[in-house]
């Protein structure tokens, strides 16, 4: 078989996977959650403002202070957000899925043996020396 319709049958059966299913699912209720999506513009709104303070020549730092404040509370407001706990659960599903998956590829191409690969618990860490998997 050839690989690239290989890789275009995984991307098909990860769409099929309860993890990647459960995602869309999440998505799609946040997405349609008006007042989910009224605090996230909310936080976006007062994230540009508090970027127009901080490039201001003469800058208010207590009105960047206030909107500092406001940010972290609309962003803890988000996140406790029973429908945005759920998506986050879900999203975390999927990139440990994604990161087993890439894992296995990236590890073959190193030369092991894919069906020896196990999940990892270490999580990638952005440096490449803290990963027991590549170096």
């Amino acid at each position: 078989m050839d690989i690239i319709k290989m890789a275009r049958e995984l991307g098909k059966a990860i769409q099929e996977d309860d993890r990647y299913l459960a995602l869309r699912l999440a998505t799609q209720s946040n997405d349609e959650d008006q007042a989910l999506q009224d605090m996230i513009g909310e936080f976006n709104l007062k994230r540009v403002a508090l970027n127009q303070e901080v490039q201001k020549a003469e800058k208010d730092q207590e009105k960047m202070n206030q909107l500092d404040r406001e940010i972290k509370e609309l962003y803890q407001k988000i996140m406790s957000y029973p429908k945005m706990i759920v998506y986050n659960g879900a999203k975390k599903e999927v990139d440990a899925m994604m990161n087993y998956i890439n894992r296995i590829l990236v590890m073959s191409v190193n030369g092991e043996d894919p069906d020896s690969v196990e999940m990892s618990d270490v999580s990638c860490t952005g440096s490449c020396s803290t990963c027991g998997g590549c170096n």
